[in-house]
């Protein structure tokens, strides 16, 4: 919280010694002093007045649905837990730099002897702020610009722009954010955007231009996203030894389709929890408002994680899967598909190299499940214990899944038992960096097993890096 003055609510200074003048002699009276931790805890007052100092485009009838709870408080103590509240509030709108409250003694002829008057002292960010920066791949470089525009109107609204300039591809992305008065879980954006990605492990190459509309707003415990988008795709060849499943894909199509997508999180950390569980459901319907592509997809993923007795150890579980089902006689685009394999999923095998493959092109599939356990124990002997060395974490590791495409014309029984036939599988140990609440950085020494023909394999050493782990 930012700096609290409260002042004292009675009118009547601290006594201490009173001096008592007698005819003969001097005598000191102790005169006991009026506890004020008992004015603090048990007198009521009544906030009378709430301002907010240093606004210049904010418009003020958008903050008092985040301050208004406040005029609520019953007694000092409450005052100053829900001033903490809106000040919280007040900085998630990423609209201020600083928020300092001040709680004072009511002033003014309507002043009550029990009230209050507090004030939010703000800092506004700058109407335009801007970023720079470059970036370094494998025989690859580009340049980042980006350009925010934060309270854009006023009332919390944000514009960006990002540019992306490179020795091989040129990407952009325009979005327009905004929030609910009072209610900053539900709010409503625009993304209009280009961009371009290169995925070696299917010879692919695809640019991506289009435009989107996100609603999102919450249930209960649970987050919801209403999302529509409409994409024109272009799918091309990566290099020229490309199998011919991928040149057949390789063109321009148009998706337009209606997405959900429903998450419960208590994770007390998305990136390296200790306790809590997340379901994430999403669902995906193309074709229904024009495109070329035709088809209903639905996935999930599941944690679970458990801190043991002596606070040193996490057990975590982790389940996914997911389902692809063309809609008509027109079959999936590869760029539809899902993938699995590499160190953020089962790790022990290469990047998305588990699956149906042609001439060494992984093509994806309409079906996969995957599944993982992990026990997470801080590094032997604790070093840095404390400070540096509690961003670091080892972990044995159990990973399992599959993926495949489906045979329409057969029925569930026949679905499950093909995602139940050749299972992959992998187990070892590494050690995991936490990226503050950005990411994590894993090193692993992997065994993987289960392996099929096909399968490229990772074993031994393995370095992954992400946000969304099995």
């Amino acid at each position: 919280m930012g700096t609290v003055h409260a002042r004292s609510l009675d009118p009547l200074p601290m006594q201490g010694p009173e001096l008592g003048v007698h005819t003969d002699e001097v005598e000191l009276v102790e005169v006991e002093p009026q506890t004020k931790q008992e004015i603090l805890e048990n007198k009521d007052v009544v906030v009378q007045h709430v301002h907010v100092d240093g606004l210049g485009r904010t418009k003020e009838d958008f903050l008092t649905y985040e301050i208004a709870d406040v005029f609520h408080a019953k007694n000092l103590i409450d005052v100053m837990k829900k001033s903490h509240e809106a000040r919280q509030k007040l900085l998630r709108l990423g609209i201020f730099r600083q928020v300092e409250v001040v709680i004072d003694t009511a002033q003014g002829e309507d002043a009550l002897p029990n009230g209050l008057d507090i004030t939010f002292e703000v800092t506004e960010l700058r109407r335009m702020t801007g970023s720079y920066n470059t970036m370094v791949g494998n025989n690859e470089g580009s340049m980042v610009l980006g350009i925010k525009l934060p309270n854009f109107l006023g009332r919390a609204e944000k514009l960006t722009f990002q540019f992306s300039y490179g020795t091989k591809e040129t990407s952009y992305g325009l979005s327009f954010f905004k929030p609910q008065a009072g209610n900053f879980d539900r709010n409503f954006s625009v993304n209009l955007y280009k961009v371009t990605g290169q995925f070696p492990w299917s010879s692919l190459r695809e640019t991506d231009r289009g435009v989107s509309t996100e609603f999102n707003f919450p249930i209960w415990k649970t987050n919801h996203t209403l999302k529509w988008e409409g994409v024109w795709r272009e799918l091309g060849c990566l290099a020229r030894t490309a199998s011919f499943a991928v040149r057949e894909e390789s063109g321009h199509s148009l998706k337009s389709s209606l997405s959900h997508a429903m998450v419960i999180d208590t994770r007390n950390s998305a990136i390296l929890p200790k306790r809590g569980a997340m379901l994430k459901i999403n669902q995906e319907l193309a074709g229904y408002t024009g495109g070329d592509a035709s088809f209903l997809k639905e996935d999930f993923e599941l944690q679970l994680n458990k801190l043991s007795v002596c606070l040193c150890q996490v057990l975590s579980a982790s389940l996914w899967g997911g389902v692809l089902l063309p809609i008509g006689d027109k079959p999936t685009s590869i760029a539809d598909r899902f993938y699995l394999g590499g160190p953020t999923s089962v790790r022990g095998f290469s990047m998305y190299s588990i699956g149906p493959q042609s001439e060494g092109d992984y093509l994806g599939g309409e079906a996969f499940w995957a599944g993982g356990v992990h026990l997470y124990t801080p590094l032997p002997f604790r070093p840095g214990r404390g400070g540096f060395g509690d961003l670091f974490r080892t972990h044995f590791f159990l990973n399992a899944g599959n993926l495949c495409n489906l045979n329409y014309g057969e029925g569930p029984r026949a679905h499950l038992q093909k995602l139940a036939e050749c299972i992959r599988w992998s187990y070892g140990a590494g050690v995991v960096l936490r990226l503050g609440n950005i990411a994590r950085l894993e090193l692993n020494y992997c065994i993987p097993m289960g392996v099929q023909s096909g399968d490229r394999i990772c074993d031994g050493i393995q370095f992954g890096a992400g946000i969304r782990f099995l």
